[in-house]
């Protein structure tokens, strides 16, 4: 019984080893492009929170051209990109490039630099809500901004600081 099984155990196999077609077929050439690479570099979409980073990418990677709204008729577009967490308005040239965003989001992780910096100047205060802000402008660069509610013994109050950790 065990000869029988294995025969057909290698029987088996030598039927899908000789199915096997072994020609090559050679691909198209793929060219992948980043059109708004800049923007995500700028803002730093790697070190912000998974909601951030969801909606960043999808800012860059949009397409005006696909959308059924294009037309080239006008040199600028705005777009609304929305999750739970937060949202960007963003606006596009004619040919697709990123021109600027102006982008809020609620209740996201907050970088280490910013919890050092809120817990040195506030020990004991717990953070109950934040709110972060970016601006970014294809020619001036970006702007990030924490808002951050503080509360302790049924006190609380707002504290704005940078990606730095700078209160201001």
């Amino acid at each position: 019984m065990k000869k029988l099984m294995l025969c057909l155990f290698i029987f088996g196999i030598t039927f899908q080893v000789m199915a096997q077609d072994p020609e090559v077929e050679e691909l198209s050439e793929v060219k992948i492009t980043a059109v708004n690479y800049k923007y995500l570099d700028e803002v730093g979409a790697e070190e912000a929170s998974i909601p951030v980073k969801v909606l960043q990418k999808k800012v860059a990677s949009f397409d005006v051209k696909d959308s059924p709204y294009y037309s080239d008729d006008y040199d600028y577009y705005d777009v609304s990109f929305f999750i739970p967490e937060g949202n960007v308005l963003a606006a596009y040239d004619a040919d697709g490039n990123l021109l600027r965003t102006i982008e809020r989001y609620k209740d996201v992780a907050l970088p280490r630099e910013v919890i050092e910096a809120v817990g040195e100047k506030y020990p004991k205060w717990a953070v109950s809500k934040d709110v972060y802000m970016v601006n970014y402008h294809q020619d001036k660069g970006v702007d990030k901004k924490y808002k951050i509610r503080l509360e302790k013994d049924g006190k609380r109050f707002w504290v704005k600081c940078d990606d730095k950790g700078n209160m201001q």
